[in-house]
């Protein structure tokens, strides 16, 4: 039989929903330039240790954060302490875990590194391409998940949007600023529950974040979208289920995103504002939703609000 998992794994199916955030809260900063304040300690950019647990509260706010350039396009967030791109997941010691050997759990955190890097730092992917590196390593044998997730890089839909597993920007609009990921979360290995004890599942919760300006000629604001993903991947036991060994089975995920135009009509992209683009929503009387803190690492996905909203910072 092919595996199956409750039907948590259809396509668009959040454990706590997709938020979208619109940034608003951030134009308070316009009020004083921080160029303007020479006495101002430029930040900490000291590399933080791995992340090994969760962290018990969010990153320290500035009352007036440096704001991102061209040239420094991290300046102003905590997000300057992590790690660049893949070096911001390291892998944790591996043992043995349910039907898996040390050395196969070595290889499955292997393979889920690679579905990570694939699905949000392949710089062809930020560029809007398709993620075919990261959908190769899918089962094809799981129910429906490779399939779905083709079906909606293809006709991108509320129910099948690429960006809940891939983080994508349309190049007509955006660019990455300089080839810099940040990238700070953590890995853990488990055994599943009751009869499926013997089953091995790997949660991973990573925060990306990637500095942009708009491709128009001449732009020259930077701006940043934080996007936090809980993901857990799946290697049932063999002897119970249909499987293709060395694949990965998706068995759940959500994400939030922090700076995307969630009123934005789904097409496969994030959209991220800017601050004329914030001023123009302001003068239409455009408003703001619940605030959240992106960086905030501190509580579970499912804990924050489900509906579009503001984030407090980029």
């Amino acid at each position: 039989m092919s595996w199956e998992n409750d039907g948590q794994s259809a396509l668009g199916r959040m454990v706590s929903g997709a938020v979208g955030i619109v940034v608003t809260a951030g134009l308070a900063i316009l009020v004083i330039r921080p160029e303007l304040m020479p006495w101002r300690d430029a930040g900490d950019s000291t590399p933080l240790a791995a992340e090994t647990a969760r962290p018990s509260e969010a990153p320290s706010e500035e009352a007036y954060a440096d704001m991102p350039t061209l040239t420094e396009p991290f300046k102003g967030s905590p997000a300057l302490r992590w790690a660049d791109g893949p070096a911001g997941i390291e892998l944790p010691q591996a043992k043995a875990v349910g039907w898996m050997s040390k050395d196969q759990v070595a290889a499955a955190m292997t393979k889920t590194k690679e579905f990570l890097v694939a699905a949000n730092l392949d710089p062809a992917v930020i560029k809007g391409d398709k993620p075919a590196k990261a959908l190769a390593l899918l089962d094809p044998q799981q129910p429906g998940v490779r399939a779905g997730v083709e079906k909606g890089l293809a006709k991108p839909t509320e129910e099948d949007d690429p960006t809940l597993l891939f983080s994508r920007f349309s190049p007509a609009e955006v660019r990455l600023v300089g080839s810099v990921v940040k990238t700070r979360g953590r890995m853990t290995v488990e055994h599943g529950k009751g009869e499926n004890a013997r089953d091995v599942l790997i949660y991973t919760d990573y925060t990306f974040v990637y500095p942009l300006v708009k491709t128009r000629p001449g732009a020259a604001e930077v701006t940043r979208t934080i996007v936090r993903r809980q993901v857990t991947f799946a290697l049932p036991d063999p002897e119970k289920f249909v499987v293709t060994r060395g694949k990965l089975s998706v068995y759940e995920w959500s994400s939030n995103v922090g700076n995307d135009d969630c009123e934005h009509p789904v097409d496969g992209f994030f959209h991220p504002q800017f601050d004329e683009d914030l001023l123009a929503d302001l003068a239409a009387g455009g408003s703001g939703g619940p605030a959240v803190d992106p960086y905030d690492r501190s509580r579970d996905l499912d804990e924050l609000p489900q509906e579009c909203g503001t984030s407090s910072r980029t």
